[in-house]
């Protein structure tokens, strides 16, 4: 949320590039936005080449022209820091800020995420920037955010990197003695002797493929220099624009479940968080929900801002597909449902030339307000006048959680077995789709989060247990938590190193089980196994495990484990934990969780026809219900409460139906 005092609605708006148009065009691009019902304009994303020249000279004079122009007509702005990509000239004079690919390539100017985060020319010339910008613009009212850099992510490999790292590797372990025992380095004899010994994990060391490594200490060490070291440079510009305007809040756009940062630990340094959202017409509502949620719960539950999304089309994608009529509304609303307190896109109005010309735009290239896009937005930009700052502020009240590790991800993925198949973020998605499928709200909380708030904490594929992590789940199980995991979990500590004497590890006791061993089966095997009647696939893994204190519900049906538990309860203190030994269908995770959640006490307070999502929000303002039908027919919901409809300012009564069309979204004010 971006908690700012001139914020009285949820802000809508985006990336405007007046500089690559002439400047009589800058006028009719005000009427347009207004037409649009615009109210905030991201700038200056992309304009370092055009702000500095040169090593010491600063040209502002246009940028000056822009803030004054959109000053003038009312806008408010989200001022971006254009250090997303360096200049020519910088390149040219200093070309250790150019980065190293993973193969050992050193890259040319061009493109962009292509200055190196530990170049000193990057740091120097990217923070004074950010500085100069505060003070010049300091003044301007009408600023509700800074936007530091755009889309931070990817690598680089350069001996900049190198030196850094070994000076990361110090820091973190002290002694070469732990740094050898974090590593395992008496395998292979890679005993290290000095901090110099240390060499970036890429083809030229480790890898023997991007995603495939010999030494996953090492590997898993670098994920978390890499994100490290790319939080620092945000973190700079961050400083210098707070020692100037203290009062206006910083963010830098993320991009959701985007691997190589560990964004629950960047949430930390920035005032709220913003995210782009991109996803592809075939993406389901569940997974895209997820995304939501995962940007609320990195900042521990606050709104968040939806900072991109384009009205109409990608131009990245295989194929890029309209969204068709109404989606992009539908879209916007589904970010607001799950913690959103802006509706933003990329871009106000369509580039002319290079990679992003056919990328959807407000103002399309005809340049006038005629087109089907243009309707659309200009509709949802007066729906969103009429709900004022009703939202604003609001939470998700939810009693359920899925635990979500960065660091977890990377070493899951590094790791070598069980299968080349096991991907992190689908497992979570199989049981984020079933809490979503039965309107059940859920966070994604890290290892630092409360559980107090929560009745069920579920940690797919939770591999590696982070020091304390198992006490803080003890407890919570004891106390009367229910808590669920699944086949490879509780296996190594935060180095990736086994913890011995029986799977899963530090888990063993509060799940009352022993994993024997696991069984990768190949895409298209499947085993199966018998729930309250039902049978269902088991695929993936499948884990050959026996209990202890815990109970078993069912078993495989089939190979030489046949018999063998799949599903285990494990009564403990006042609550009770689950272990899910195998990968299922959709089915199978619905009605697994449906069971969990009756007897937490947690039940949906609403139903809906399948298609339709319902998402709530609290604030001191009231509760909020948003229903979405993501369907391409219309869909009848019977209320279960007395309300009003915000957006048609209609009145419902407990047990009338609510009637939604294709598309269609409707929210709900409880009396």
């Amino acid at each position: 949320m971006i908690e700012n005092e001139k914020v009285k609605k949820i802000l809508y708006g985006g990336d405007y590039n007046p500089e690559q148009w002439p400047e009589d065009t800058w006028e009719e691009d005000m009427r347009l936005l207004k037409l649009a019902h615009i109210d905030v304009v991201t700038l200056n994303v992309f304009s370092w080449a055009s702000l500095q020249p040169d090593e010491n000279t600063y040209c502002f004079e246009k940028l000056d022209k822009i803030m004054e122009l959109v000053r003038k007509h009312g806008l408010k702005v989200c001022l971006a820091t254009s250090t997303g990509a360096h200049p020519a000239w910088m390149a040219r004079k200093y070309p250790d800020i150019l980065r190293t690919e993973f193969n050992g390539m050193r890259r040319k100017f061009g493109g962009r995420h292509n200055s190196c985060p530990n170049s000193p020319t990057y740091r120097k010339y990217s923070v004074r920037l950010a500085a100069r910008l505060a003070e010049r613009y300091k003044g301007y009212e009408n600023i509700v955010a800074w936007h530091i850099s755009n889309e931070y992510g990817g690598e680089c490999y350069c001996e900049n990197c190198e030196r850094a790292f070994r000076v990361w590797l110090k820091d973190r372990y002290k002694t070469i003695d732990e740094w050898n025992r974090a590593w395992n380095n008496s395998f292979w004899g890679h005993t290290m002797y000095d901090w110099e010994d240390a060499v970036l994990p890429n083809m030229l060391s480790e890898h023997f493929a991007s995603d495939r490594t010999m030494f996953q200490g090492i590997s898993l060490d670098y994920r978390r220099f890499n994100s490290d070291s790319i939080l620092e440079c945000c973190k700079l510009e961050y400083d210098a624009l707070k020692a100037v305007t203290p009062d206006i809040p910083v963010t830098t756009n993320m991009m959701g479940a985007y691997k190589a940062l560990d964004y629950q630990k960047w949430a930390k340094e920035l005032d709220f968080v913003s995210w782009d959202n991109y996803p592809s017409n075939e993406d389901s509502a569940a997974s895209i929900a997820f995304r939501h949620d995962l940007m609320r719960g990195v900042k521990q539950g606050k709104p968040f801002a939806l900072m991109e999304q384009t009205p109409s089309v990608t131009n990245w994608l295989p194929y890029n597909a309209l969204k068709r009529p109404g989606v992009m509304r539908l879209w916007s609303y589904q970010a607001v449902a799950h913690g959103a307190d802006t509706v933003m896109f990329f871009q106000m109005k369509r580039s002319i030339g290079a990679c992003e010309k056919y990328h959807g735009a407000v103002i399309d290239h005809v340049g006038n307000e005629n087109t089907r896009v243009f309707r659309e937005v200009a509709a949802l930009g007066a729906e969103l006048e009429v709900l004022e700052d009703r939202i604003l502020g609001a939470r998700t009240p939810a009693k359920a959680a899925i635990y979500f590790d960065w660091e977890n991800w990377w070493a899951i993925e590094y790791s070598a077995g069980p299968s080349v198949s096991l991907h992190y973020v689908d497992e979570v998605l199989r049981y984020y789709t079933a809490f979503h499928s039965l309107n059940i709200p859920v966070d994604l909380i890290g290892a630092e989060d409360d559980l107090d708030p929560y009745r069920i904490v579920v940690a797919p594929v939770m591999y590696m247990v982070k020091d304390g992590y198992d006490e803080k789940l003890r407890s919570f199980v004891q106390n009367g938590g229910s808590f669920l995991t699944t086949f490879f979990s509780g296996y190594v500590d935060k180095n990736d190193l086994v913890t011995v004497g029986g799977y899963p590890g530090k888990l063993r006791d509060i799940l009352g089980i022993w994993v024997e061993e696991e069984d990768a089966l190949p895409d298209g095997v499947t085993n199966s196994f018998v729930y309250n009647g039902v049978t269902y696939p088991a695929e993936l893994v499948c884990d050959l495990l026996h209990t202890e204190t815990a109970v078993s519900y069912c078993g495989y049906e089939s190979d030489f484990y046949k018999g063998m538990p799949v599903i285990t309860e494990n009564s403990f203190g006042k609550g009770n934990a689950y272990y899910v030994a195998t990968a299922s269908n959709e089915e199978f995770y619905k009605h697994f969780l449906q069971d969990l959640c009756k007897k937490a006490g947690i039940e949906p307070s609403v139903n809906t026809p399948e298609g339709v999502e319902a998402a709530w929000r609290e604030n001191a303002k009231g509760t909020f219900l948003f229903l979405l039908n993501h369907t391409d027919k219309e869909q009848e919901v019977e209320m279960s409460f007395n309300g009003t409809e915000l957006i048609h300012r209609s009145d419902y009564k407990q047990g009338d139906i609510l009637l939604l069309a294709a598309k269609d979204v409707a929210i709900l004010q409880k009396d």
